[in-house]
Formats: structure tokens, sequence, C-alpha cells
């Protein structure tokens, strides 16, 4: 087979695996909030305590699977578990989590979190960061490989509402089946020897627990966290309970549904063409500016949630959240690729944006919860608009300035230590 065959048919493999990645969570998880609602019978106050507590074990396992995958390199076999869990779905939501949630609530929130993060919430991060590994060691493009999750996500939330109107198994049973074709695509998935040879992406030495301590003495770590909790908490949390408040503008929860099945399509078709055109645009103008970009359309789109009150101007609002997306997360891995050490690459993604991002739900979410039954969705929109705009600006000057080159050849302690903050630029 020759180099070019190879690397098109592990760029296929790789696709492939991320698109049934996204497919079976989409065939799920895209209407969990709905699920807790309406299926369940949980109010919001405790589907904002579910959110939280998801994010406290998405807080501790991320840190865990990122370590773990800068330790294994190229491994695979930390992903071979998340496609496990995510295969045994349908039992565990059917048998397990609702009864509990019904009748043991404390116990089914605790029991959902841990399962949830297993399998996604620090399962979607591993999958995500060991794409932008394999596409680096190939010298492809992130977003080319990952805009097929957006696709899958799209294929399975264009059916995900009307299989919800007629019965959540079936749901649940899409998702585990598509799992068992994902984890056999990811066994038939073989890196090149060369790349694995010869290659600027994998460190030498592997990290230790002492890399994480000095990854968080960084004065870098702390201010990109800075722009999580301002930019991407409000993103992320305001789309965790945005179903309910999409459902309301229209005359009947199963046309809302629907509607929202078919929106999150569209929504999802938008991001999989920003993943083509992004990396094109964080390359020319630098993975600082395309977080601070990320930050504009995160705040005037929630600014717009909370001024409308057409069905028909939601309905156009919604797709956006893709473009945020696909910004946000070209923006990251490059951010991430360009200021710290590869060795501790997978670490910083998993510990300083996906953790962080959970802090948010741990902090945020149950106060929001509150919020959407006191002042309405429409306020708290509002509020959570402006915040994402304020911390943008403040982003211009904390985040540090986007370099052309990386020097990859440094050694962890430089540039996690004593490199002086290099003067912001916007």
């Amino acid at each position: 087979m020759s180099t070019s065959s190879a690397v098109r048919g592990a760029q296929l493999k790789m696709s492939s695996f991320i698109f049934l990645y996204f497919f079976t969570w989409s065939s799920s998880f895209g209407l969990y909030a709905l699920w807790l609602s309406q299926k369940v019978g949980l109010d919001s106050m405790t589907i904002g305590s579910v959110f939280a507590i998801n994010g406290v074990f998405a807080v501790v396992l991320k840190p865990v699977y990122g370590y773990i995958m800068d330790k294994i390199g190229m491994s695979k076999w930390l992903l071979y578990f998340v496609c496990v869990i995510s295969a045994l779905m349908a039992p565990f939501f059917v048998i397990v989590y609702q009864p509990l949630l019904q009748s043991h609530t404390t116990l089914g929130i605790i029991a959902g979190a841990l399962y949830l993060s297993l399998g996604w919430y620090a399962g979607v991060a591993a999958s995500e960061s060991y794409t932008d590994r394999f596409s680096r060691l190939y010298g492809l493009e992130f977003g080319r490989i990952r805009m097929w999750g957006s696709l899958g996500w799209a294929m399975a939330a264009s059916v995900s509402g009307l299989l919800f109107n007629f019965t959540p198994l079936a749901n649940f049973l899409l998702s585990s089946g598509t799992s068992v074709v994902m984890l056999l695509v990811l066994i038939s998935l073989k890196i090149g020897t060369g790349q694995l040879r010869d290659n600027n992406v994998l460190s030498e030495s592997k990290i230790v627990f002492a890399d994480v301590i000095a990854l968080l003495k960084n004065r870098k770590f702390w201010m990109f966290s800075l722009y999580v909790a301002g930019v991407a908490w409000m993103m992320f949390i305001a789309e965790q309970q945005f179903p309910r408040y999409f459902v309301s503008f229209f005359a009947t929860r199963e046309q809302g549904n629907a509607w929202y099945g078919y929106l999150s399509t569209v929504q999802s078709g938008m991001e999989f063409m920003m993943m083509m055109v992004i990396p094109w645009l964080v390359n020319r103008y630098g993975a600082k500016r395309g977080l601070l970009m990320c930050g504009c359309v995160v705040g005037a789109r929630l600014l717009a949630c909370g001024l409308t009150s057409d069905p028909l101007m939601i309905s156009i609002i919604k797709p956006f959240y893709g473009v945020e997306i696909a910004l946000l997360l070209i923006s990251v891995f490059k951010y991430i690729a360009e200021h710290f050490d590869k060795r501790v690459n997978a670490t910083m993604y998993l510990l300083g944006y996906q953790a962080m991002i959970y802090v948010g739900s741990i902090v945020v979410a149950p106060p929001a919860g509150y919020l959407y039954d006191k002042i309405g969705f429409a306020h708290t929109y509002l509020l959570m608009g402006c915040c994402a705009l304020l911390f943008t600006v403040l982003s211009a000057f904390t985040l540090s300035r986007c370099r052309s080159t990386y020097d990859a050849q440094r050694s962890l302690s430089p540039v996690l230590d004593t490199t002086p903050a290099e003067p912001a630029k916007p």
C-alpha cells in the first residue's frame, strides 16, 4: 500500500469513528434535558442539580483521562473503554438510571453522573484530543476530521426528535447499536509506524505528575481558564436547558420536540461547514483572535435569544451554536499547541478547557435553573450574553498573543514556569 493510500485509509477510519461517536451521542444525549423533564418528571431546579453533579464528576474524570492520554500516547485502550460504556447505554438508562431518578433521586443523579462522565463528558474530550493528535501526526487539519462528528450529530438529530416522541427507548437502542459498530471501526484503525517514529507531536519523555503541578502554576493556564469561565461557561450552560425554552415557542410540546430535532440537524450542518472553513480563518488570523471572535458570536446569540419572542427568529438563531462550536474547538486546539508543551497537550485540553467547562456546571447551572424559574429564560439569557461579551473584552488583554510558529523542542519547564508572559495583543 502506498503512503498516500495508507494516510487516506487511516483518515477514513478516524473520521468514521468520530462520525459514529457523535451519532451515538446525539441519538440519546441531544434530548437529555427533555428526557429529564418530560419522561422522568424532574423540575427545573432538580435538572439544574443533575447537570451540576454531572459537572462535578466530569471535572474529576476529565483531568484523569487527559493524564492517561498523555501517558499512553496513541494507544487506543482508553477509547475502547469509552466505546464499551457507550454500548451499554440502553440497559443503563432504562433499567438503572430512570428508575433510580424516580425512586431514589440523589442516588440516581450520582449513578448517572458517573456513567455519563465515563462515556461522554470525559469520553468525548478524550476522543477529540486523540483526533487532534492523530491529525497533527498525519499533517491534517483537526477540523477536517472533526467535521464528520458534526455530520453524525446532524444525521442522528434529524430523527431523534421523532424517535423520542414515539419512545425514548428507541433513541437508547440506536445509540447502543451504533456504539458496537464504532468499537469495530476503532479496532481496525492502525497508526502508521512512520508517523510514530518521526514526528514532532508526541513527546519522547512521558508526562509525570510534577508536570501537572507546573501547568497549574503557569499564568497562561489561568488566563486561558478565565476565558473559558466567562465565555464557554455561558455558551454551554445556556445550551443545557435551551430545548425547554425552544419548545415553549410552539403550540404543542410534540411540535416543539420535532422542530428542535430538525433545527439541531441544521445546526450540525452549519457546524460541519464551518469545520471546513474556520481552520483557514484561524490559521490566517491566529488562535487568540479565533477565541475572541467566538466570544462575540456567543454574546450576540444569547442576547438575541433573550430579545426575541418569535418562533421563526428563535429557529434562525438556534443554528449559530454550530458556528460557535467550530470556532471554539479549532481555536482552542491551536492555542494549546502554540502555547503549551506537547508533553501536556491532552492534559491541558481536558483540564484547562474541558474540566473548566464543567466547573461552570457546578457553579452556574443551579443558579441558572433558579433564574429560569424566577425571571424566565429570556431575561436569564440576556444576563448570560452580557457576561460573555464582558469576558471577551477582558480576554483581549489577558490571553497571550499568537505566534506564527511554535518551538516544539523547548523543554517543559521553560514553557510552564520561566517563560515571561508575552505582551497581550488583541
